[in-house]
């Protein structure tokens, strides 16, 4: 794939060190000491409520062993400036993420991602003060039809979220050039090999979400 000679991505660009990065355990502590040590903006994990409603870390449903988020946010504390990617599995309990966030002065560097229109109103209620991205699966064969990304620009603006959480696969430049017209971020995941990881620089997104976050950091370098 050729490059492009300059990259111009937005002043606030991060990179998301997706849970299990650099090849550590899924939502273990591990991957958020790695991640917080990959040279990552951002690190993520599931975010899952066990049968007494107590907040954990998982993607499917919760078994014994898991990581609390207790555990999660005082290992994240300990690494200043570093945000942290809440990806809502179920939103059962979300007052306990802001509740367990205050106790390590976490509140300013949380959000959601994980959020289906079907979860907006759980959010709103529970967690009004949590910024999130809405989660859209977009439609790949309209990814540069202007009045379909309109139709999601404002989706997302409607359910209150600062901006679209997508596959990479939905990704467009149109797509990127509209929504920030609007002043919408967005979002793409996850983006683990060198050709998806050029691709999706060049198009210039606020944020990806990678396995490997030191290989993508590199990477933009050499843009």
């Amino acid at each position: 794939m050729k490059r492009k000679s300059t990259i111009a991505l937005p002043e606030n660009f991060t990179v998301t060190a997706h849970t299990g990065c650099e090849k550590s355990k899924d939502n273990s502590i591990d991957s958020l000491k790695v991640g917080c040590t990959s040279g990552a903006d951002i690190v993520e994990f599931d975010l899952n409520f066990d049968s007494q409603g107590n907040a954990v870390l998982s993607h499917n449903a919760p078994v014994d062993g898991c990581a609390t988020l207790d555990e999660a946010f005082g290992c994240i504390a300990k690494y200043e400036k570093i945000k942290v990617n809440v990806d809502v599995k179920k939103t059962d309990n979300l007052k306990a993420v802001v509740a367990c966030a205050e106790k390590y002065l976490l509140t300013e560097r949380i959000f959601y991602t994980g959020i289906q229109q079907k979860d907006v109103s759980a959010v709103k209620q529970q967690t009004p003060s949590v910024s999130y991205y809405l989660n859209v699966g977009v439609d790949r064969k309209r990814k540069n039809n202007i009045e379909y990304l309109n139709s999601l620009a404002d989706l997302v603006e409607q359910q209150g979220a600062i901006g679209i959480n997508l596959n990479k696969r939905g990704c467009s430049e149109k797509l990127v050039e509209l929504f920030h017209e609007k002043n919408l971020l967005v979002s793409v995941w996850t983006v683990n090999n060198r050709f998806e990881m050029q691709k999706i620089i060049s198009l210039a997104p606020d944020n990806i979400t990678t396995r490997y976050p030191s290989k993508l950091k590199k990477l933009i370098e050499q843009f």
